[in-house]
């Protein structure tokens, strides 16, 4: 047969997987083109709108470059993002929750001392981070790596800024002996996504704000333990509940506790007002079934 209706198109192509020999590949791709196919005859999809469709795909990928991911930012303010992290990284109660990683992670950031200011000469309050890193049981992970980054008090990463080539707000640091960090950085700052390019522009007909929640990223990993990429969150900011890509989760969520200028928990004399921040990482090890839904 060679000639399709709008009807038998989409059994025609499905045939047309008859001699794939990957069966993950074939079953994503036989989902992807019966789900598309519904998609366009539920909408009833004009020629002229596959067009501007194809279009904005173009524009999308056009607008990357190695400093910007406009397909993980597309990916994100749909939601996408945050499902897949969702199916993946299910975890038993209490264990550290992922978060996505989002477009700004630059791989290769320097290690650093315990009690290292990761954020020297960047704009923004001082904030004292500390915790642990611990088992589901409690048991203190020593030698645990935090992967940390944050864009700067009004929001914006070290990559956005025009000419920045060094790293700024980022670095990675071991838990001591008892399982404990501690670093200088800035209380994060809520901020908007990129809206100078097609994901700006459809968050702006879909008539959604662009913001993110005040947030900084760790990467955590031990040997022996899942490795969870996650983000911590400003309680009280105006986006926790609209977050533009749905990534809040409310364990995340922490205390930044405001001080006078004073003396620092690393004895430091600060002559500004400073916060303080404190979370534990729960860690699961790598043989921790996953949960079902």
């Amino acid at each position: 047969m060679r000639e399709f209706s709008e009807a038998s198109i989409t059994g025609a192509v499905l045939e047309r997987f008859a001699e794939c020999e990957d069966p993950r590949f074939k079953t994503i791709m036989t989902a992807l083109v019966r789900h598309m196919h519904d998609f366009v005859r539920e909408v009833n999809l004009t020629e002229a709108e596959w067009m501007a469709g194809i279009q904005f795909l173009t524009a999308t990928g056009q607008t990357c470059t190695d400093m910007r991911q406009e397909f993980i930012l597309l990916s994100d303010t749909l939601g996408v993002s945050m499902l897949v992290d969702a199916i993946n990284n299910r975890k038993p109660a209490g264990a550290l929750q992922s978060a996505v990683q989002g477009p700004y992670y630059w791989e290769g950031a320097p290690e650093r001392p315990l009690g290292s200011d990761l954020a020297v000469d960047v704009k923004g309050e001082p904030t004292f981070y500390s915790g642990r890193v611990v088992t589901l049981g409690g048991t203190p992970v020593a030698g645990a790596l935090l992967d940390v980054w944050s864009g700067d008090g009004e929001g914006n990463y070290d990559m956005q800024l025009p000419g920045q080539t060094e790293m700024r707000a980022r670095g990675k640091l071991r838990t001591n002996a008892e399982g404990r960090y501690w670093f200088r950085s800035i209380r994060p700052a809520s901020y908007p996504v990129p809206t100078d390019g097609p994901v700006g522009t459809m968050l702006n007909r879909m008539g959604r704000h662009p913001f993110r929640p005040g947030h900084i990223h760790m990467i955590v990993s031990a040997p022996g333990y899942q490795t969870v990429t996650t983000q911590l969150f400003v309680s009280g900011d105006a986006y926790l509940d609209s977050d533009a890509v749905f990534g809040v989760k409310d364990s995340l969520v922490i205390d930044f506790q405001r001080h006078e200028p004073g003396t620092a928990p690393t004895g430091e004399a600060m002559d500004t007002p400073f916060y303080t921040a404190e979370y534990d990482f729960v860690l699961c090890p790598v043989t921790e079934p996953a949960l079902q839904d």
